[in-house]
């Protein structure tokens, strides 16, 4: 049975900085259920957010941008919090070895997306996720006191003495899981993208860490708010392709196919409003018009500038048969990133005593209704260095669990749940996309909140069984409480929008829902407006 100081659960930005922050303070387990680098954090195209020029920007100004995204549903105390440790999460990076890209005078090359008012996006060309994953990850694997184990998979937590200490996990290819101990537990495993028929997320992003901290009994919050990604690819067939934002950032225009743009009708901002206002653009133009996408167009700005900036973008589209700096390209919406997640406090503590989380899992209070462009990776960061610090300035680390089970607790899957587990998933993911998309409805809630428990019936509550079942258990879990969740909020506020509630409530509240209480409710947030 192996045994660590610290646990912790996924292997993207957050999970490598929580791993490198903890092993000064001790043994590190590192669970990834893939490879280390197969993370949303490696495809992050834009940057990270942070103020590190503060002739033209403040943080006052970033804080009042988040706010404005959020939609009203923001925690304001975490957002301060959060963004003021913004720049110091930035110079922590940059002292790992993270090269973002400079000026030829030496200052930061910074960009701007949608929803901000200055340039404060910090970026190593338009790959800046992928350099910040891979300059961790050589840390991580070159530090002693961490030990990465890839391939393995968490199947559910394990509480003892009102704590969390530790986690079943899946070996390679196993069906029966072991159980891994820790002091403490750290959630770092994504978002659930998976849960759409249309998305931008890796194939990883089965929304496992919340399921977990669910099925533990932690409270999960807000996991309705869905942020869709205005463009990407348009290929039929293949794993859908992002287009940064920062390329409107940089002039880029969206256009119907006869060349007509159509944003200025929707928002004063145009290109740059925010994420879920260019979504819903764009599905109404789409619906109106009958169109299978609406298209990007760069074509106007110097090519230099677009093959300088973006040259993952411009190679990828080359591949594809478009050429960004000549043509305009087709794009559609995608799920992208998850708003909500593990409800936590500064510190990232969950609200079961040894259970942290930090990243898209979590629920911190940052992104309210609707995640500010580039603010996710800062969370990331920041979010890890809470979690170390909570750790280290404890009096006393808590002790190493003192009983453990002699074996897993459940029965695997039987050979006729196992058979269909594909089939259920697509189905799932179409269920999803019609019911819980970019516009939804009472009626088609209603219909999937029912669905889900017919398809629980069809999954058994076990930790047994191979890492495609125990995704497919995640999603159902994750899909029922965000329907569920959806249904709830009668209103329409930043990702969520309801048509049959198109007016914002005037009380701002978090939805809230814990399995071992039997309980979604709505939680008034103190100082939101």
């Amino acid at each position: 049975m192996p045994s660590f100081d610290f646990l912790v659960i996924g292997s993207g930005t957050a999970g490598l900085s929580t791993a490198l922050g903890l092993s000064r303070l001790g043994r590190v387990g590192l669970v990834s259920k893939g490879r280390a680098d197969d993370s949303a954090s490696d495809r992050a195209q834009g940057g990270i957010a942070a103020v590190m020029d503060m002739d033209h920007d403040s943080i006052a100004l970033h804080v009042e941008d988040t706010l404005g995204a959020g939609a009203g549903l923001c925690h304001p105390q975490a957002v301060r919090q959060i963004i003021g440790r913004g720049p110091d999460a930035v110079r922590q990076l940059i002292d790992w070895g993270v090269p973002f890209d400079r000026q030829p005078d030496g200052s930061w090359h910074l960009t701007r997306e949608g929803g901000h008012q200055a340039r404060r996006v910090l970026h190593s060309a338009d790959t800046t996720g992928h350099v910040i994953e891979s300059t961790l990850l050589r840390r991580v694997l070159a530090e002693p006191a961490i030990q990465m184990a890839e391939g393995h998979y968490a199947s559910d937590l394990w509480l003892t003495e009102d704590r969390c200490q530790g986690a079943w996990v899946l070996p390679p290819k196993g069906d029966h899981p072991e159980l891994w101990t820790a002091r403490a537990v750290v959630l770092a495993s994504g978002g659930a993208g998976q849960l759409y028929l249309h998305t931008s997320n890796p194939l990883v992003a089965t929304g496992d860490g919340i399921a977990l901290a669910w099925r533990a009994g932690a409270e999960i919050a807000n996991l309705e708010f869905i942020q869709f990604h205005p463009t990407t690819l348009y290929q039929p067939g293949s794993q859908p392709f992002l287009l940064s934002e920062a390329l409107r950032g940089e002039g880029a225009i969206l256009r119907l196919p006869d060349g007509s743009a159509f944003l200025e009708r929707y928002d004063p901002r145009a290109e740059l409003a925010p994420r879920d206002i260019v979504a819903r653009a764009i599905d109404a133009e789409m619906k109106q018009h009958r169109l299978d996408y609406v298209t990007l167009d760069i074509s106007a700005q110097p090519a230099t500038l677009v093959r300088r900036h973006f040259p993952a973008i411009f190679a990828h589209c080359r591949a594809q048969g478009y050429d960004l700096t000549r043509e305009s390209i087709p794009v559609v919406p995608a799920a992208h990133y998850t708003c909500g997640g593990v409800v936590v406090n500064e510190a990232g503590r969950s609200t079961i005593p040894g259970l942290y989380a930090a990243g898209e899992v979590s629920s911190t209070g940052l992104h309210g209704a609707n995640r500010l462009a580039s603010n996710s990776l800062l969370e990331c960061v920041v979010g890890a260095a809470a979690i170390v610090a909570d750790l280290e300035g404890q009096v006393r680390l808590p002790d190493r669990p003192r009983q453990t089970p002699g074996r897993s607790p459940g029965r695997p899957a039987t050979a006729a749940q196992r058979t269909d587990i594909s089939a259920l998933r697509q189905k799932l993911q179409a269920n999803m996309w019609q019911a819980a998309g970019i516009v939804r409805n009472d009626e088609g809630l209603r219909a999937a909140c029912a669905y889900w428990g017919e398809l629980g019936t069809r999954i058994s509550d076990s930790l047994c069984g191979p890492q495609p079942y125990q995704e497919l258990r995640n999603l159902c879990q994750c899909a029922e409480i965000l329907t569920c969740a959806a249904l709830l909020r009668e209103e329409s506020r930043g990702c969520h929008f309801n048509s049959d509630h198109p007016q914002r409530r005037a009380v701002a509240a978090d939805s809230i829902s814990q399995r071992d209480q039997q309980s979604q409710f709505l939680r008034p947030i103190p100082g939101a407006a």
